[in-house]
């Protein structure tokens, strides 16, 4: 038995209802939505327990590397206050098969596995970006080393799969095995993305289309993965997980948008990294790439400003943040989150036309695409 599998038949047991609230949904709240945080919350209490278990079943120097990386421990193994990220993606999973008739328990599996790629893609963004700093703690490659770190995501990785192929008990072999091919064709998507966003780092001639593929892959493939997993997992028929899917992958290039306006702009006592981080690195996020793309004169001064290799100083990082709102890239990025926003929305009433379920993923849709951290 998965751990995933484990911890559903430890929450259902707990329930004398098998069909009733997931664990952490207050009694008597009936068909109200529950607040965004409230399911972000929810979700947390339900999958980091499946996730800790899952994680404390690899060999044992992985397992310290990923639990520290997840906010678990120390670099010594020792345990800490629970730290960690907001656990979106498994919430996304956990709410879509709530939504389309399916109880959230039952999709632990895949909820846990997608939350293991997510983190095996940041353990390995943080060593080729050079990041020093996530979730206001060094990264793990810079405590344990580069090396080490790649692994422990490896490892994270070949868990996902494992925990969907195990989790196949509950919803039959036909469809773990199309949740299987699912998750790899994102994960696809994923490495795809980050292969792009690295060669972008290279080049001075980045265009706007490619980069909204670059997005698309590296952030909405994942998120239209758990959307689609979810429905999927909860025994939804083609069309409505065709929906639940574009829902996710408009609302994942809208939450890529907010990440590279926090990348540029966010508070690092919220964020957890530098201010101006990305553009020290000279990243060619979106609000970038439309600046330059733009044809003014502050777009082909911070063109110029970009096309180097070595890391922007503190000044020229802040005078780059300065160019790329003169020449319209934040409005242009605030702007087209909002478009997609819509067309996200748009889906989810194609996926689901009404209930509680319905309007707690659109309020998390919200959260997401309008976050400060």
């Amino acid at each position: 038995m998965s751990p995933a599998e484990s911890a559903t038949e430890a929450a259902t047991a707990a329930s004398p209802d098998p069909a009733g609230p997931a664990p952490g949904t207050a009694p008597g709240r009936g068909a109200a939505p529950r607040r965004a945080a409230d399911v972000l919350s929810d979700s947390r209490d339900l999958v980091v327990p499946a996730l800790r278990e899952a994680v404390e079943g690899l060999p044992p120097t992985m397992g310290r590397i990923a639990g520290y990386h997840f906010g678990w421990c120390d670099g010594d193994g020792v345990p800490v206050a629970e730290g960690g990220g907001k656990a979106l993606r498994p919430a996304l999973v956990l709410l879509a098969a709530e939504a389309v008739g399916g109880d959230a328990r039952r999709a632990l599996p895949a909820a846990v596995a997608v939350e293991l790629v997510h983190n095996f893609s940041l353990l390995h963004d943080d060593v080729m970006d050079g990041d020093t700093t996530r979730r206001h703690r060094p990264t793990a490659w810079t405590v344990f080393g580069a090396g080490p770190a790649v692994l422990a995501g490896d490892a994270l990785l070949t868990l996902a799969f494992e925990e969907v192929s195990r989790g196949g008990s509950q919803v039959g072999a036909h469809r773990a095995a199309e949740a299987g091919r699912v998750l790899a064709a994102a994960v696809q998507d994923l490495i795809g993305g980050q292969s792009a966003d690295l060669s972008f780092e290279q080049r001075g001639d980045v265009g706007l289309e490619e980069c909204l593929s670059m997005a698309h892959g590296k952030t909405g493939a994942l998120m239209a993965c758990c959307t689609a997993l979810g429905a999927l997992w909860a025994g939804a028929g083609p069309a409505r997980v065709g929906a639940m899917h574009d829902f996710g992958a408009d609302l994942g290039l809208c939450f890529q948008i907010a990440d590279d306006l926090l990348g540029i702009w966010g508070d690092p006592e919220v964020t957890g990294k530098p201010v101006h981080s990305d553009l020290r690195s000279r990243k060619k996020t979106l609000p970038v790439v439309a600046a330059v793309a733009s044809g003014t004169a502050a777009g082909d001064e911070l063109h110029a400003l970009m096309g180097g290799h070595e890391r922007l100083s503190d000044s020229e990082a802040e005078h780059a943040a300065g160019l790329v709102e003169e020449a319209g890239g934040r409005a242009w990025a605030a702007g087209r989150a909002d478009v997609l926003l819509e067309n996200a929305m748009e889906a989810l009433r194609t996926a689901v036309p009404h209930g509680r379920h319905r309007e707690e993923l659109a309020s998390l849709a919200r959260l997401a695409a309008h976050r400060d951290g």
